[in-house]
């Protein structure tokens, strides 16, 4: 069962070559994040000797594997197109103990060779590091034939495809007959962590708009209210999220259609049959506070912005008594509950308030980054020359190490990243909230649903 994908390569990261060519990696948990997008950094990962054998399973068409790089650049500048997209990397994976290396490898050079051969320089590459083997394809954007652009559009992908299957079958392979559209990854992702996802919460809103609402037009005007955008006039009622990009129609919420326009139409009319009794007062809710308040030392700045954020989240207090409604505003920051969590917990930890304390400390990790990415280039380049067995393992501990820190580093400037791009959505949304308040039509709607 030989499975099949492919992206586009955009960037160029000096400091992933490092990591990609780095002995002691020799499986890749996350080779589809952006990290590894660069030209010449893909390349060297495909290429990885422990990857494949001292490259053995290497090989190009329409060029030299080594040569590789500099052909390519050459086709770039020869057609006046060494912008945009720089190439595409694919891969295709075979079942574990279902092909040999040199099956699985002769399968994927035939594969680019009726795929790409007539008009791009591919590199193609088996990897052994897995128990499944499975190859990789590195292809030119632009044609060294036409010098027109390999666009891989969607006909591209699924000619990719056939063709993988038809080499399959030709070898008498196992291939996937009835392929289904699968979840897209930060959608499956968020439902094994139990996170929300856009469609969670944009079911729980639409059940929420059901609930409160006695005829069909207060379910359109509810949704409103909520700021998704409706469109009534089309055979399927869509709906757009605050923030999103795209119409959803709301019978494709679930498979069982439950969301359809007749099924909520049904829902609303049991809303006015069921109705009995009167509504309850809510009570308040009491919170205790543990210490002096005028001792207590006040915070500001960037501390006190994600306080008050994650109290609207309802992320803080975290022991409180009674789980509290999130404004329909903060509705889609709840599928970042945990980056939020991560940014506060850094700004609390370093103490950061102001826009100076948070560019310093950034330019400090910046500057610590780079110096240690400068020390394991130096440690890469003494493992390449060295000869003694027992020396170079030494090094190679010496990098590992290096390695881990790194990637706590990198992990700490996306925070810092994150904490300036987000604060100004902060900043509007709590700006928004506040004149949401005195919105007299919206304060008696959304009070009937608080109760």
């Amino acid at each position: 069962m030989a499975t099949t994908s492919m992206w586009a390569v955009k960037y160029s990261l000096k400091d992933v070559l490092d990591y990609v060519v780095n002995p002691m990696k020799t499986e890749n948990k996350d080779f589809n994040d952006y990290e590894f997008q660069g030209l010449e950094n893909v390349i060297e990962y495909v290429e990885n000797d422990f990857k494949t054998e001292k490259q053995f399973y290497v090989s190009g068409v329409n060029c030299s594997p080594y040569n590789v790089y500099d052909q390519m650049i050459q086709t770039k500048k020869a057609a006046h197109k060494e912008d945009s997209v720089l190439a595409f990397h694919g891969y295709q994976s075979f079942a574990h103990g279902e092909v040999s290396a040199e099956m699985a490898h002769a399968i994927g050079v035939e594969l680019a060779q009726k795929m790409w051969g007539d008009e791009f320089e591919v590199l193609v590459t088996t990897h052994l590091d897995k128990e499944h083997y499975h190859n990789h394809f590195v292809v030119n954007s632009v044609s060294w034939a036409t010098h027109k652009r390999f666009l891989n559009k969607h006909k591209d992908y699924d000619r990719l495809r056939r063709l993988s299957d038809e080499i399959c079958r030709k070898y008498r392979l196992s291939i996937i007959d009835n392929p289904k559209k699968g979840k897209h990854y930060s959608e499956w992702l968020a439902e094994k962590q139990k996170m929300p996802t856009r469609r969670t919460l944009m079911i729980d809103d639409v059940d929420r708009a059901i609930n409160n609402s006695m005829t069909f037009t207060q379910f359109i005007r509810y949704l409103k209210f909520m700021g998704y955008e409706v469109k009534t006039n089309v055979k399927y009622i869509a709906i757009r999220p605050p923030g999103a990009e795209k119409f959803f129609r709301l019978h494709n919420l679930t498979k069982d259609e439950s969301y359809s326009e007749e099924n909520i139409k049904l829902r609303i009319l049991n809303n006015g049959i069921g109705l009995k009794g009167t509504i309850q007062e809510v009570k308040p809710r009491i919170y205790h506070y543990q210490g002096n308040i005028k001792k207590s030392k006040k915070i500001t700045g960037f501390r006190a912005l994600y306080v008050r954020y994650m109290f609207e989240m309802g992320i803080l207090p975290k022991n409180a008594p009674h789980k509290r409604r999130v404004h329909f505003l903060l509705r889609e920051e709840l599928r970042y509950m945990d980056q939020i969590t991560k940014e506060a917990t850094l700004l609390c930890k370093k103490r950061i308030e102001t826009v100076d304390d948070l560019k310093k400390e950034e330019s400090t990790v910046k500057n610590r980054l780079e110096s240690l990415i400068k020390e394991r280039r130096c440690i890469y380049n003494k493992i390449r020359r060295c000869k003694n067995p027992d020396t170079k393992e030494k090094l190679q501990r010496d990098v590992y190490s290096l390695s881990e820190e790194i990637k706590e580093l990198r992990k700490e400037v996306r925070l810092y990243e994150g904490i300036k791009n987000r604060s100004l959505k902060m900043k509007e949304i709590i700006k928004a909230m506040n004149e949401r308040q005195n919105d007299t039509q919206f304060n008696r709607l959304y009070r009937n649903t608080e109760r």
